[in-house]
């Protein structure tokens, strides 16, 4: 697929249907050489007319295009302590199916074998055999230990995967192209298709708060890795065996103060013996984290920059009402680096690993 294909798929993403004179207007390619690459993305069936959609006016109505859901398919898979997740994703990054299961740690061999076993079974549950499987996307709790990807640096409770070949392993297993992307990575991919900051944004960051903290970036549209794939782990500012930000973090404080609790899972902000616990961590790490947005405001000047993760909404709405009350840098026209929680329902780490084919596919990557 050229650059310009890639363009157009892009800007539908972006905008939604459009018909192919506003396409021609918007990407600045001539009328004739739009037609000719509609007419292949519509052979290839990434794309479809949008009939009763048509823009009136002298001539032929204009039958506006858009993104076919039935296009293509892609999956995502994450594994951390204790659980396995699998989204399904057509075309348009809407999901078609998830799956979420209790698991004792899995070493990678098993790993590979139940998401092929689980994904074949969501492919013929929900009618998809022999329909176009873009890919498989898999997130990894930590960061990459080579530019290529191979290997990576797995937070040590997933027992055998640090250093594994993973890349052999999975496509051992699934005969399907493969993406694997660090979990901040993978869930700033989702922030940007389906928490609708495309539509605004070209340049986010998001800070993940999961098993620690780390953050994926993207930069005019395209996630940056960095010169050896570890662009965005923040982590290091806070070295484990101290205080950090983190949902692990605040589970061990709370634990230190009497609360019984068996993961980050039972963290309730309105329980009564968990409050005043939360509302400490919350102040000291909100302060933690106005250095990290600070500098990530001056050097990328992003559009927005996100918080997400494992820990419940309240308490994510909480450090963004501590920073918003900070005193953050400002820039130009007083502006402030721009806080916001994440919108999405679900794991953005699994979601964003489903996307990581389609983003392949449809940015300039």
């Amino acid at each position: 697929m050229d650059k310009d294909q890639r363009r157009i798929l892009q800007m539908l993403r972006k905008a939604g249907p459009l018909s192919r004179s506003a396409l021609s207007a918007e990407l600045e390619i001539s009328g004739a050489a739009l037609t000719r690459l509609s007419r292949d993305l519509l052979s290839l069936g990434l794309v479809e007319e949008v009939p009763g959609l048509e823009a009136q006016g002298r001539g032929r109505p204009a039958i506006p295009l858009r993104l076919a859901g039935h296009g293509g398919y892609a999956v995502g898979a994450t594994a951390h302590k204790g659980f396995l997740d699998i989204s399904l994703v057509d075309f348009t990054g809407a999901t078609i199916a998830t799956h979420h299961e209790a698991v004792a740690p899995i070493d990678p061999h098993r790993f590979a074998q139940k998401v092929r076993r689980i994904t074949h079974d969501l492919v013929d549950r929900h009618g998809l055999l022999g329909w176009r499987m873009l890919g498989l996307g898999v997130a990894v709790p930590g960061p990459s230990l080579s530019p290529a990807g191979d290997r990576w640096s797995v937070v040590d409770v997933l027992p055998n995967w640090r250093d594994a070949p993973l890349r052999d392993i999975l496509s051992a297993e699934m005969d399907w192209p493969l993406w694997i992307e660090n979990d901040a990575n993978a869930a700033a991919i989702a922030e940007f298709y389906l928490g609708g900051l495309l539509k605004d944004f070209g340049t986010i960051v998001v800070l993940l708060l999961g098993f620690g903290i780390g953050a994926g970036v993207i930069v005019d549209g395209r996630l940056v890795r960095g010169q050896y794939g570890v662009a965005g782990e923040v982590g290091c500012l806070f070295p484990g065996h101290l205080p950090r930000p983190s949902p692990l973090d605040l589970l061990a404080t709370l634990r230190g103060d009497g609360c019984d609790l068996s993961s980050v899972a039972d963290i309730d902000f309105d329980a009564a013996d968990q409050m005043p616990t939360i509302e400490s961590w919350l102040d000291r790490a909100a302060a933690q984290l106005e250095a990290v947005c600070n500098t990530a405001f001056a050097w990328l000047d992003p559009g927005a920059i996100v918080l997400a993760g494992t820990l419940p909404s309240a308490i994510l709405q909480g450090l963004a009402d501590r920073l918003h009350g900070a005193d953050l840098v400002t820039t130009v026209h007083q502006r402030r680096p721009p806080i916001r929680i994440s919108s999405l329902h679900g794991s953005p780490i699994t979601f964003g690993a489903a996307l990581l084919p389609i983003h392949a596919l449809s940015a300039d990557v």
